[in-house]
């Protein structure tokens, strides 16, 4: 489901993507618990791209899962879609809002807000109230989600000032079309955007600073390799 996240049109041919699950971790990214996982085992996931040969890490969810820490441990570019939308939201409009499945999603925004000090062009968060479905998505809700968000969306323009509107998740792609064809504002997909600024930092040869992101003294790429193995 989620590589048809990216349409043929935005494909270039000289980019290679691969999709590669943790071996565990979260399910629904319902709690800090799980919140915890998933920062673990994307850590754990990504921790060895580079030797694999890989020229960037590009982290599917926008709860920006081990960012940091697999910045400490690459040099290669770790990009999050959670902050990369953000930024790019900063430069859409002053004021941006968040269009959620369910509010148990609010923290994990927040928390990538605050580091970003991002409060104060913050509008909204608005939740529709349906839990999230991880294996189909969207699919086969379109009638009732979609009018949903589109509601939502309208509110979160009229009444909280939002001159920009971010989808809440990378799942929630299925809707984009829809609301950018029924929203008067910019409609932001988040793992569209992580990926074209996972590509710019390539193009430019950029990647982020060791300085702050410094590497481990130690670092065992098998911590993790004894647990498991559920999601791949």
């Amino acid at each position: 489901m989620f590589e048809q996240q990216i349409p043929e049109n935005l494909r270039r041919s000289d980019i290679t993507i691969d999709f590669v699950a943790p071996r565990n971790g979260a399910k629904i990214l319902d709690s800090f618990y799980e919140f915890t996982l998933a920062d673990a085992f994307v850590l754990d996931a990504g921790m060895a791209a580079e030797k694999e040969g890989y020229d960037a890490v590009c982290i599917n969810s926008m709860s920006d899962s081990g960012l940091h820490a697999l910045r400490s441990c690459l040099s290669i570019p770790v990009i999050g879609p959670c902050e990369a939308t953000l930024l790019t939201a900063c430069m859409t409009g002053q004021k941006f809002s968040i269009l959620t499945m369910w509010d148990r999603w609010k923290p994990m925004y927040m928390k990538t807000i605050r580091e970003q000090g991002l409060q104060t062009r913050l509008a909204s968060i608005r939740a529709i109230g349906v839990n999230p479905d991880a294996e189909e998505l969207l699919a086969g809700k379109e009638e009732v989600v979609f009018d949903l968000l589109k509601r939502e969306g309208e509110a979160a323009i009229e009444k909280d000032g939002a001159d920009v509107i971010i989808l809440g998740s990378t799942t929630m792609y299925q809707s984009y079309d829809f609301l950018s064809a029924n929203l008067p504002v910019p409609v932001l997909n988040p793992g569209l955007i992580a990926l074209k600024t996972c590509e710019m930092f390539l193009d430019l040869g950029m990647a982020h600073s060791p300085r702050y992101y410094q590497p481990p003294r130690e670092k065992d790429e098998n911590l993790f390799s004894g647990v498991e193995c559920k999601f791949a």
